[in-house]
């Protein structure tokens, strides 16, 4: 079984902050790899936002992900799924010589409750939670909380969790890294015109993609 890692986000754009949870991810949980998913589109996600096009950030995600087991994908475009819990239900359909485990921050924990079948979600497949300063407290307030605490593993065991029945959750603990993709829109709100479309093979689905 390989042991794959799956940190799916809109990434507008992709940063360092990124990477080092990924890195940090693949450590501490023993992954053969990581699929960065870059989402078409976040049904959460307020539709104010200025959405790169997928393609520029599918670069920013290719570039963080350069000399590390991290596969940048948009996986989600070819299997026309918008939630999370569709996703998360045909890839462990498709692969079943892989096992998975959903990467969150906290912050996303703190809204998890707001996810189409959540609860669902928790019991298709290990979810580790990666802690983020300023939101650690709403995470564990949440509704989501209430219900999955119950389910929480010790840190010190994240490295079995493809023995782990789910609903399983872990929580990761290290040093964050400050960026973040708000300000990196703020400072620079046309970034994605450097980056480029350059057509390549998706490493996970092999079909072409700018």
């Amino acid at each position: 079984m390989q042991r794959t890692g799956l940190l799916g986000g809109s990434f507008n754009p992709a940063h360092g902050g990124h990477r080092r949870i990924a890195l940090g991810a693949i450590a501490m949980l023993r992954l053969d790899e990581l699929w960065m998913m870059v989402s078409p589109g976040n049904p959460l996600k307020d539709a104010a936002v200025d959405m790169a096009p997928l393609a520029a950030r599918m670069a920013s995600a290719r570039r963080i992900a350069r000399h590390a087991p991290i596969k940048v994908t948009a996986i989600e475009r070819n299997l026309h799924t918008r939630y999370t819990v569709e996703t998360l239900a045909s890839l462990v359909r498709r692969y079943p010589k892989r096992r998975f485990i959903w990467l969150m921050g906290a912050d996303n924990l703190a809204d998890f409750h707001r996810w189409r079948q959540w609860r669902k979600i928790a019991m298709t497949v290990p979810i580790a939670v990666i802690a983020r300063p300023g939101y650690n407290g709403a995470a564990r307030t949440g509704p989501a909380w209430a219900w999955l605490r119950r389910f929480v593993r010790p840190e010190s065991q994240a490295q079995r969790w493809t023995n782990w029945r789910p609903p399983a959750l872990v929580l990761l603990r290290f040093v964050p890294d400050p960026a973040s993709a708000t300000r990196i829109r703020r400072g620079n709100p046309g970034w994605h015109v450097s980056h480029n479309p350059i057509v390549r093979r998706d490493p996970v689905t092999r079909r072409l993609i700018a």
